[in-house]
């Protein structure tokens, strides 16, 4: 037998390739269910055969030994900027801290704080931590903060570039709103709309759809992106779904994810966001909703009633006090639950486990909710989000979407059962091997069409140019000592 190293990175093998492992989660009429000492054949980018040794004529054999053969996490909500979060995890309120922009901000005029050369390194870079990360498909997600107003098309085509040179599948548009929320005072905040400018965001996103949709053997498809709920107009919403229906590509919508948004729904509507947009009647299958955290009883029987998909982001939501109430009730009431990483690095691993967590805390119970129902969603659910039953799953006939884990990386022994093991114990790092579309992108660390150690050292240098802006777009113009304080009083040496 040969070894993932006998397999050329950045390519798919010709001919066809049995991938053995210790353990395979394929799948069946049930479900997923593991496999011990079993093997996966892929053909063409398809999946041909997961069991038992295979008796057809393979051009090669790999022998994976102590790993599962997975299929590759779908990311709803992948991190494709820089992530600024970690700015704010010890340092609030978020209107002082720069995470929403100041009248004075306003005033002076916002601007692009990243150049097109900026926002397109940092598109190709995100996606490459994605394949370190076993993540095959993903939906690219942004901060509009530091935009002048919306994303580009530009640095969507870069985007749709980059996941076509390092093998990552990706449903992407350019995300654009009808207005933001302003800091007028010390807590106060406003909205300031432009809704002509959002509609001409959205006409950008669909000329964008139309030009790349299927693009790449179909590895790169369309998705709507409006902003966050709060940010958008009824006539942009409108226009946004009946875009999509025409385009037949999902709506990404933020909504039901945190106080501002709340109080800002009822400022402007009486009601919350999910709520409005059932009155509205925009609720439907092709509408995807981060976060759900802040969502009611009605608005969870809502999404229910109208087959509303959320994307559980718990990694991101925990850290600032959110919780999905909860994980359990939402799988009893038939919601689809797919799943967001929303941080760098985009750990699934380290996001399912602190998922899984949360999900007992918010039942009080530790048989609310398993390593398997986590993983489902990780798979299958963002499956059923995106309308992909080739997605999610190793059967014959899927998209041979694989990743590799290596349990020897998980210093959790001996292994009993792997789901549980990778759960509770594993990282990133466990991730050995990424396939898209039957192409090794990522193998032992390594992404084919990226040099990571000069990529994230690039990566250091424009947040160091980011924060540096900081002073000028948080209330009033504190300087950064007093923005962002070290942990620990902080004593500095020449080198």
């Amino acid at each position: 037998m040969s070894t993932l190293a006998s397999l050329p990175l950045g390519q798919r093998p010709s001919g066809r390739t049995a991938l053995r492992a210790d353990w395979v989660l394929a799948h069946g009429p049930q479900g997923h269910r593991l496999l011990r000492n079993a093997e996966v054949v892929i053909e063409a980018g398809r999946v041909l055969h997961a069991g038992g040794r295979f008796e057809g004529e393979v051009a090669r054999r790999v022998d994976l030994g102590a790993a599962l053969i997975s299929p590759g996490f779908i990311d709803l909500d992948a991190l494709s900027d820089l992530d600024t979060t970690l700015l704010a995890i010890d340092h609030q309120p978020g209107w002082a801290k720069g995470r929403v922009w100041p009248q004075s901000y306003v005033e002076r005029g916002p601007y692009e704080m990243y150049t097109p050369e900026e926002l397109a390194f940092q598109k190709r870079f995100a996606f490459a931590q994605l394949l370190l990360n076993g993540i095959t498909t993903a939906a690219p997600i942004a901060s509009l903060f530091y935009r002048a107003w919306g994303e580009t098309v530009a640095e969507f085509d870069a985007a749709a570039e980059a996941a076509l040179d390092l093998g990552l599948r990706v449903y992407l548009g350019p995300a654009y709103r009808a207005g933001g929320m302003v800091c007028t005072a010390p807590g106060v905040l406003e909205p300031v709309l432009d809704e002509a400018r959002g509609l001409q965001g959205l006409a950008e996103a669909e000329g964008f759809i139309q030009r790349w949709h299927g693009a790449g053997g179909d590895l790169v498809r369309g998705l709507l992106a409006p902003d966050r709920v709060e940010t958008c107009t009824e006539t942009l919403l409108r226009r946004s779904f009946a875009a999509a229906e025409a385009l037949d590509v999902p709506v990404r919508l933020h909504m039901a994810q945190g106080e501002m948004e709340r109080e800002a729904m009822a400022r402007q509507h009486g009601m919350t966001a999910p709520a409005w947009l059932a009155s509205l009647g925009l609720l439907s299958p092709r509408l995807i909703a981060p976060h759900g955290t802040h969502a009611t009883d009605a608005d969870l029987d809502l999404y229910a009633q109208n087959g509303v998909s959320i994307v559980h982001c718990p990694l991101v939501s925990g850290r600032f006090g959110g919780l999905l109430r909860s994980f359990g009730r939402l799988r009893a009431k038939g919601v689809t639950i797919a799943m967001g990483t929303d941080t760098a690095p985009p750990d699934m691993l380290m996001t399912l486990h602190t998922g899984l967590m949360m999900a007992r805390v918010a039942e009080g119970r530790a048989d609310a909710t398993s390593s398997a129902d986590l993983w489902d969603a990780a798979t299958l659910g963002g499956a059923r989000a995106l309308g992909r039953p080739d997605l999610g799953r190793i059967e014959t006939g899927a998209q041979a979407d694989l990743a590799v884990l290596g349990l020897d990386e998980v210093r959790m022994t001996p292994t009993i059962d792997p789901i549980t093991t990778l759960v509770a114990g594993g990282s990133g790092r466990a991730v050995r091997a990424t396939f898209v579309d039957g192409r090794l992108s990522m193998r032992d660390g390594q992404v084919a069409g990226i040099d990571m150690p000069a990529a994230r050292q690039r990566a250091q240098t424009q947040f160091d140019g980011l924060v540096a802006k900081y002073p000028e777009r948080s209330w009033g113009h504190p300087p950064l000592s007093q923005l962002f304080p070290p942990s620990f009083p902080m004593e500095e040496y020449d080198a």
